[in-house]
């Protein structure tokens, strides 16, 4: 009984992963990926663990199978996260790299914040928080594109 429960939670955690949204924190890898599969940027400004409409956005669109299966073939997902907890404070390089997205995309400081890229870098749109359906969402994230 017990080798079962093993192979079950083993196939769980593998089917876990396999939809967890691929998220990137290297805008440059992110505009070659982009640029590789003619797709755009989603690039997130978040604060993880201190922000409430960001913790929304990620459990109520970023973290939906709906979401997910929306944006995996059409956007690369960029976060730039800026915790403010001690335990989660983020490596230095990583967290200059931030700093710089944040001074060329997001000089006022705004959270949640969320670009719309081409794959130059280039900025197509932005918005906020809002309550919303991921597939609402998603589509007011491809209007960018037009």
């Amino acid at each position: 009984m017990s080798k079962i429960k093993v192979i079950l939670f083993v196939t769980l955690l593998f089917s876990i992963q396999s939809f967890a949204q691929d998220w990137h924190t290297d805008i440059d890898k992110a505009k070659s990926l982009a640029n590789k599969n003619n797709q755009n940027i989603i690039l997130v400004f978040q604060g993880s663990d201190w922000c409430a409409p960001c913790i929304k956005l990620d459990k109520e669109i970023w973290s939906t199978l709906q979401f997910q299966n929306l944006a995996k073939n059409h956007f690369v997902m960029l976060k730039a996260d800026f915790p403010k907890r001690k335990q989660n404070k983020l490596p230095l390089d990583l967290q200059a790299d931030n700093n710089k997205l944040a001074e060329k995309y997001n000089p006022n400081g705004y959270f949640p914040f969320i670009l719309v890229l081409n794959a130059k870098g280039n900025v197509l749109g932005s918005l906020g928080y809002e309550k919303s359906t991921p597939e609402d969402f998603y589509k007011k994230l491809i209007a960018f594109e037009n």
